[in-house]
């Protein structure tokens, strides 16, 4: 599994990033590799910007942080909190395989596959 936290929906770096991992959706799962995005925002944000761009995989909703702070990716930037954009690859048995700290939203889908 590709889980990927990212700061905020519909930013131009997140959009880019997350329509990136759209378009390689069908190698991610020839690969056998489900998708997960996850950020601090609400469950409405992300149905609106899961649909304005035909995601099609799942956005969970760590509004509390929770996830962010257990996977060490939470931080203040410009008066918000925030997840940093990072990747964790999680193999089956539920270990983390590989951590992606400096991701570029460009090119971060073909890194991973």
């Amino acid at each position: 599994m590709a889980l990927y936290f990212y700061p905020k929906d519909d930013t131009p770096g997140c959009t880019t990033e997350a329509c990136e991992f759209c378009d390689n959706i069908f190698a991610f799962r020839s690969a056998n590799c489900e998708v997960l995005g996850v950020s601090l925002d609400n469950e409405e944000s992300h149905k609106a910007f899961a649909e304005k761009h035909g995601l099609p995989f799942p956005l969970l909703a760590d509004s509390s942080g929770i996830a962010a702070d257990a996977y060490g990716v939470k931080s203040e930037r410009f008066g918000m909190t925030l997840a940093k954009r990072q990747t964790f690859l999680i193999d089956p048995e539920g270990n983390i395989a590989k951590h992606y700290e400096n991701v570029d939203p460009d090119t971060h889908s073909a890194e991973i596959l």
